[in-house]
């Protein structure tokens, strides 16, 4: 067969098409392998305590046991499918997960949840926050994931909010013996300039030198809640510079959705989680992010679940107080419910909770979530697995070799939050070997050159 082209005329093409992939292999390597949590509980720095996690847990428990004693209770007060025995597997997947780890990401907060005081409180409370972290650190307290948000880099707060951060820094390393816990992350709020994000990892640089720990050692995370964060002033998009401005630190992003909403002048009362204008942020941060390994992390329902009648002294609540109590609760939940379920089927798969008995309702969503697909995907990671990746039909659902790390990322996700057992992840075909991969493709590899 006769060509036109040869090695000669291709090579100039070839070096600049290798050079372009190479570069966009970089950009955009993929979803992180990292476990990802399922939620942040922001607290205020003035109460947090090394048992924070445990105390959330026990309250989380107690608003479970007062306002959903059962699974039919609670698939009623949410509405879950009552099918077969679907309730009860959430329910008991979320009283294992309360008493085992109610908490799997914290953030001890110096921003909204603490607000504004002295100096000389904040700079006790910063030293007080670091020797408990300490203690929770070295009793095995602490929630798998933790750090803190520190006040915005604005031209008012940043003075205050570096003091904050090298306080609790510096004690947090005294008192531990210069160790940090695992995946310590620091938060800034309100990001709208890359050179705010440059001057904390710049900080964060500094600190590690000082204190002789590794480069990267301190992580940050972005919270984008400013129409500024996601366009600069010639209208082009920002968080990618934003990110980029973090030198390499930046892992995740959080979406404060209030005060983005109240920035557009959204009226506070039909501010929600699920207003149009809270979608378009996650679509804008989603399409901006995706492929590039940065974790996202949605808002929180702003509604506490909490009961109108409160008990006092020895007087019991009369009956029509105790059902009150529970209505009023109930109806938070299933708000909240609505929210976690828009977010998860929209691929956000973390948000904030600012309340114990929000607990609950976050792991019975996210649960429910996974376990009503659990089956389909199943079948069709299976599938893959007995043919080595090749394209393959299950039902009407066609598939190719680009969705198997989706489906694995499905597993991946389900399992490390507690929503989905062993038995059922190894269902699929997978070992535990493979599972730990945590790349489809590297599984593939490993079949084909078994075979």
């Amino acid at each position: 067969m006769k060509t036109t082209l040869t090695p000669n005329s291709l090579s100039s093409v070839r070096e600049s098409l290798r050079r372009a992939n190479a570069e966009l292999s970089r950009t955009y390597p993929g979803d992180s392998p990292r476990r990802q949590p399922v939620h942040v509980v922001y607290g205020g720095a003035h109460l947090f305590r090394a048992e924070a996690a445990r105390k959330l847990g026990d309250l989380a428990l107690g608003a479970l046991k007062d306002y959903a004693p059962d699974a039919a209770e609670l698939a009623h007060g949410l509405g879950l499918p009552q099918r077969g025995r679907f309730a009860q597997r959430v329910y008991e997947r979320v009283v294992d997960k309360l008493q085992r780890e109610p908490v799997e990401d914290y953030r001890i907060d110096f921003e909204d949840g603490y607000g504004h005081r002295s100096d000389a409180e904040e700079d006790g409370h910063a030293v007080s926050a670091a020797k408990e972290l300490a203690r929770g650190l070295a009793q095995g307290t602490l929630p798998p994931f933790i750090g803190i948000r520190v006040k915005s880099f604005s031209e008012e707060l940043f003075e205050r909010a570096s003091r904050t951060l090298d306080l609790f820094v510096t004690t947090l390393l005294e008192q531990s013996g210069g160790k940090l816990p695992p995946s310590f992350v620091v938060t800034l709020p309100k990001v709208a300039l890359p050179e705010q994000v440059a001057a904390l990892a710049r900080i964060l640089e500094v600190l590690e030198t000082e204190h002789g720990l590794e480069k990267g050692a301190l992580g940050l995370e972005l919270m984008v809640e400013t129409p500024q964060a996601l366009f600069d002033r010639e209208g082009k998009l920002h968080l990618s510079a934003l990110v980029a401005a973090g030198a390499g630190r930046c892992s995740s992003v959080h979406l404060g959705l209030y005060d983005y909403t109240a920035a557009l002048s959204v009226s506070a009362h039909v501010q929600s989680m699920l207003h149009p204008a809270c979608d378009f942020l996650r679509d804008l941060v989603q399409v901006s992010l995706a492929g590039t390994g940065i974790q996202m992390a949605d808002g929180a329902t702003n509604v506490m679940p909490v009961p109108p009648h409160r008990k006092q002294a020895d007087t019991a609540l009369l009956p029509t107080q105790l059902r009150e109590n529970a209505e009023a609760v109930q109806r938070v939940w299933q708000m909240s419910y609505r929210h976690i379920r828009h977010s998860l089927e929209r691929g956000w798969y973390q948000g904030w909770d600012l309340h114990p008995a929000q607990l609950p309702v976050r792991y019975a969503a996210v649960y429910a979530f996974f376990l009503e697909g659990l089956d389909a995907a199943t079948r069709r990671l299976k599938a893959f697995m007995e043919k080595a990746a090749q394209a393959t039909l299950v039902g009407d659902v066609f598939d190719d070799a680009a969705t198997g790390q989706g489906l694995l990322n499905f597993f991946l996700r389900g399992s490390s939050c507690g929503a989905l057992s062993q038995e059922e992840v190894l269902a699929t075909g997978l070992t535990l070997d493979e599972l730990r991969s945590r790349s489809f493709k590297a599984i593939v590899e490993s079949r084909r050159a078994g075979k």
